[in-house]
Formats: C-alpha cells, structure tokens, sequence
C-alpha cells in the first residue's frame, strides 16, 4: 500500500473503499461530487483518483504506483490531461469553464483520458454553472471530472444531479490531534485545536500564531478571575478580553476555548480524566471540580452557548460578555 493511500485511507476510509470498488469493477463514473468540511482530504482525494485512473503501473487493479510517469507528473501538477480550474478573485467565471471545454474538445495529449477538478465549485457564476451543465450533459468519452465544494447546498441541483457524491467525514479529533503532534505541534495545543476546528490546514496555522497563543493565555486568566471576583474580571474584560478579541469571530473562539474549560470540569467530575483537554491544568481543575454541582455546570456550559447564540445575531459583544460573565459567577459554590 503506497503511503498516499494509506494516510488518506485513515481518513475517509469510505471515499477510499469506494474508488478501490469502483476500479477494481471498472465502473468510474463521468462526474464526482466531493463535498464536506475544509482540510478533510477532498482535494488530495481527487488527485488520487486521477492518479488511479491514468497510472501505468496500477497496484492491485485500483492504487496508483506513484512511481510511474503519469503519477509523478500529477504530483507536480504538470499532466497535460489533468487540468485544475480555481476561482479567478472571488469567482469561477464563465470564461474558464469555455476555456476548459475548448481544451478538452481536442484529443488527449499523451493518455487516453482527460481528467479537470473544479476547486470550490460553489464559487461558480450562474453563467459558468450553466456552462459546465452543458458540459456534463454530453460528456466527452473518456473524460472524467471532480467537482469540490465545502458549500454543497450553493451547487446548482441540476449539476448534483449529474454526479456522484462523495461525502467527506469531518477529521476526528483525535485524528487530528495526532497529525498536529506528528508535525510538531505540542499535545496540549494539538489537542485544544482539535476540538475547535476539523481542518488540518487551518489548525497547524492556529498552532503557529502568537495571537492564538496569547488568547488561550487570556481565556485562562478570565475563568480564575471570574471565579474569585466578578468586578475584577468586569474589569478585565476591558483592560485585556476586548483588546485581543476584536470582531465576532475572533470572540465566537474566545468563546469556545472558555466553554472547553468548563467540559474539563465535567470530563473530571465524570471520572474521565483521559479526556481533559487543558491538561497542564488538570490539578486544579480537580479541585475546582469539586466545588461545583453538575446541574451548575451545566447551566455555566449553557450560558456560555447562549452567549455564542446572541453573539450571532447583532447583541452588543461588550454587553454581551459582561452578562455571561456575571451568569458564571453567580452560585459557584457547591449547591
């Protein structure tokens, strides 16, 4: 088993059983939809498949040696019948999709297939939509396409009806924390990250930012102050919250690094330490544990989810946290 395969098999183990299936019983569809969440493998998935479909030295029927001509020449991005449209700005225009049915309107280069992927093909303008529609309707022989989204429901329904879908799995995270580990990240942030977004991509940038860095510095500092004197963290808010947390989405992650902490508390009182998330703070948060109902936890995790509710509509943020706030603070005692 080639390495590509076996890293994207421990991830979409589906999408990978599936293309195996459909090679071994030479059954590949004209066109696949592949929609799910950012950073769950959809673009790598493609590439593969390309490489399946034109490797000169297939394993087994259905992996790509990607050894062979064919294969490293995908790799770089340089296969004459593989092609890749992106969106120009904010958009796939129109012009593009003309310019990629003039291409595969003439006879393939050097394979007997042509292959184009369509990056976030939910960007496309109702004219290059309706450009590609005709496109799809009469399919040239031997040509393939992979069309990938994260928006599934912006796709026009009259192009879904003619592909394959393919549903990407969100990353665990716990698979996610191991990839992060494995490339250099420190199990704490590997393991705080992964419970905060199911993209690889974007959570090795968060683990390389200093602004990330210092808002979980903050946050902590927020839950002590807030347990032990309200006016101080009414305070704090303005001398620290509000000048690192700037715009909604940026306090919506303030937000949900707070809410972990207080999951901690649960996973504790639950007798689950395994599942601690700030684990360099587990110690106190044992003790912390104690002093606290369930139900009472409950209603902090609650207000904290409302608080990213109202976050969403046009509730003023400042009033907005002074309130939550308040909300945590009050009945902290056992009860």
């Amino acid at each position: 088993m080639t390495e590509n395969w076996r890293e994207l098999q421990a991830i979409q183990p589906d999408i990978l059983n599936m293309i195996k299936s459909t090679m071994k019983k030479n059954r590949v569809a004209h066109a696949y939809l592949l929609e799910g969440e950012k950073g769950t493998g959809k673009r790598e998935v493609a590439q593969l498949f390309a490489k399946s479909l034109l490797c000169l030295e297939l394993i087994d029927e259905y992996m790509p040696c990607e050894q062979c001509a064919n294969c490293k020449r995908i790799t770089s991005g340089n296969h004459p019948d593989v092609h890749i449209v992106e969106p120009d700005g904010l958009s796939i225009k129109k012009d593009q999709i003309k310019k990629l049915q003039d291409e595969f309107s003439k006879k393939s280069v050097e394979s007997k297939r042509k292959i184009y992927t369509i990056v976030d093909a939910d960007k496309m303008s109702v004219n290059a939509a309706n450009s590609l529609l005709k496109f799809l309707e009469e399919p040239h022989a031997d040509t393939n396409a992979f069309l990938i989204t994260e928006q599934v429901q912006r796709i026009l329904p009259t192009i879904l009806s003619r592909c394959q879908a393919l549903t990407f799995k969100p990353l665990s995270p716990q698979r996610l924390k191991d990839k992060l580990v494995e490339n250099g990240v420190d199990p704490q942030t590997s393991s705080i990250i992964s419970h905060l977004t199911h993209s690889f991509e974007e959570g090795l940038r968060w683990s390389s930012e200093e602004w990330f860095a210092q808002a979980q510095k903050i946050v902590l500092k927020l839950y002590e102050m807030q347990r032990q004197n309200p006016l101080k963290a009414l305070l704090y808010l303005q001398e620290e919250w509000f000048l690192h947390f700037k715009d909604k989405e940026q306090l919506d992650r303030g937000l949900d690094l707070l809410l972990l902490i207080y999951k901690d508390l649960l996973y504790i009182q639950l007798d689950k330490p395994n599942l601690v998330i700030f684990r360099n703070n587990i110690g106190e948060y044992e003790s912390h544990a104690l002093h606290i109902s369930q139900k009472r936890l409950a209603d902090k995790m609650g207000f904290i989810l409302e608080a990213k509710r109202k976050l969403m509509s046009n509730t003023n943020p400042q009033l907005l946290m002074e309130q939550l706030v308040l909300n945590l603070q009050e009945g902290s005692s056992f009860v």
